[in-house]
């Protein structure tokens, strides 16, 4: 099984958080990686089964993307090798063998608060979508340069070899990653496997980063890092058609563009500095107009059709902000939220569907009832479109994710509960329950229960 593992390589979001933390604390002496040949190394490994169950719900009528309304059992499983070196000093570099195994309730659509991370999004039409072989997540490398006096220990984990880095940095980013990996990073909402599994808690809804069918892409980040502060940016490609999973060859026309701060506010007198992030993007692709979509269904008689309206160099741009508090038991009980616009007048194509987004929720840690690595944990996300958008939808549109054929518009609304509990030495275990009013933003639909089970290991 270790033999496996280590071969076997979720896509989606970018699980291994690859932004650098500033907050890192001054310790006598460094951790030593092991060291292969006096050339440091890394190796780490998760694996991941989740089972979601959807239940039955109010459902008048359907389209080709609904959430259906049955009885459902769905899995996914999920295999990730992180491997890395540190040939020169500065200089490190990272591949992440994968393989993403299963299938989502509603055949991974129907709603753009998806129930599960590690799923990936229905095929566009026409597209043949993934195949499930192994495959590489990940291919990067990263520079390092210091700007400043001091040195901190940080320990090896998902993507990062043991030893020190300088407190204050310039950090460069390139290759093959996900965008979620840098931008939009949370403590305690950011990872699908051991944390919330929606997708709109796991990072902004509103946020359409540039990501393929899987969730991954190519590009370059570069991070000025403080103690107090950080300063980000990136470009990455964007597919060649919504949801696709081929990149864009011509970059200047296809890419998506970010810019994030990130400071560190006291703001509780007796606890850690508050995390506040500010981010805006800006993507350039082939894509469609929801106004034109609609004039055009109204010249012709049929529904509408946004792919029929894509144009190279359509922009869609949006912002976005994060904010998490640690509130005890050395950062492991928070609270966050999250805050996420964008123009709502070209269509959505990478992420999910969505135009505004609120999210909020608390992690508790076990130490409070005597179990310290367990956790609790409660959030919601409310989410929502601009007026185009679900004029479209009402039309009978369809985007890559949703569609009901009709549309009597209500914001799409999830709250999410789970309770994860870490065996000794051993996997973590954790039980989930979803609530979904509005799937696809249609009152006349819903609400949607979807119960999950969760094994999650580490090496």
């Amino acid at each position: 099984m270790k033999k496996l593992a280590l071969f076997l390589p979720i896509v989606l979001g970018g699980e291994t958080c690859l932004a650098q933390s500033p907050l890192a604390v001054d310790k006598p002496e460094a951790p030593v990686p092991p060291k292969l040949w006096s050339i440091p190394y890394a190796v780490n490994g998760q694996l991941t089964y989740i089972s979601q169950n959807l239940a039955p719900f109010h459902s008048p009528y359907s389209g080709r993307l609904s959430l259906p309304s049955r009885r459902e059992t769905e899995w996914t499983q999920t295999y990730t090798t992180y491997l890395g070196i540190r040939p020169a000093r500065g200089l490190e570099l990272y591949v992440d063998p994968e393989w993403s195994l299963g299938n989502g309730v509603g055949n991974g659509a129907g709603v753009a608060a998806y129930p599960n991370g590690d799923v990936l999004r229905v095929p566009p039409a026409g597209g043949t979508g993934a195949s499930p072989v192994p495959y590489f997540a990940r291919a990067f490398a990263r520079l390092t340069f210091a700007t400043g006096h001091g040195e901190a220990g940080v320990e090896q984990q998902q993507n990062q070899i043991a030893g020190e880095q300088p407190l204050n940095r310039i950090v460069i980013t390139g290759g093959k990653l996900s965008v979620p990996d840098i931008f939009d990073t949370n403590a305690y909402a950011n990872s699908t496997r051991t944390q919330f599994m929606n997708w709109a808690l796991i990072n902004s809804a509103a946020y359409d980063y540039a990501a393929d069918l899987r969730g991954y892409t190519t590009g370059l980040a570069v991070e000025w890092i403080h103690p107090t502060w950080t300063i980000r940016a990136g470009t990455f490609s964007m597919p060649t058609i919504a949801n696709g999973p081929t990149l864009a060859s011509i970059f200047a026309q296809n890419r998506g563009d970010q810019i994030e701060l990130e400071t560190h506010p006291t703001v509780l007198k007796h606890e850690d500095p508050a995390v506040v992030r500010v981010r805006a993007f800006r993507n350039v692709a082939d894509m469609g107009t929801y106004s034109q979509a609609l004039a055009l269904a109204k010249a012709t008689g049929a529904p509408p059709d946004i792919t029929a309206t894509r144009k190279p160099g359509t922009v869609k741009y949006g912002f976005g902000l994060s904010v998490e508090q640690p509130l005890g038991d050395n950062g492991d009980t928070g609270a966050f939220a999250r805050l996420g616009w964008d123009d709502g007048a070209t269509e959505s194509f990478a992420y999910t569907e969505c135009d505004t987004a609120v999210s909020g929720g608390i992690q508790v840690s076990g130490k409070r009832w005597k179990a310290p690595n367990d956790r609790a944990a409660f959030a919601f996300t409310v989410d929502g479109l601009a007026p185009a958008h679900r004029e479209y939808l009402a039309a009978g549109g369809y985007g890559f994710i949703i569609g009901d054929g009709a549309l009597h518009y209500g914001q799409e609304q999830v709250l999410e509960t789970y309770y994860a509990h870490q065996f000794p030495k051993g996997p973590m275990a954790s039980a989930d329950l979803q609530v979904i009013r509005n799937p696809g933003y249609n009152k006349d639909r819903g609400p949607a229960p979807v119960f999950s089970l969760r094994l999650h290991w580490e090496f």
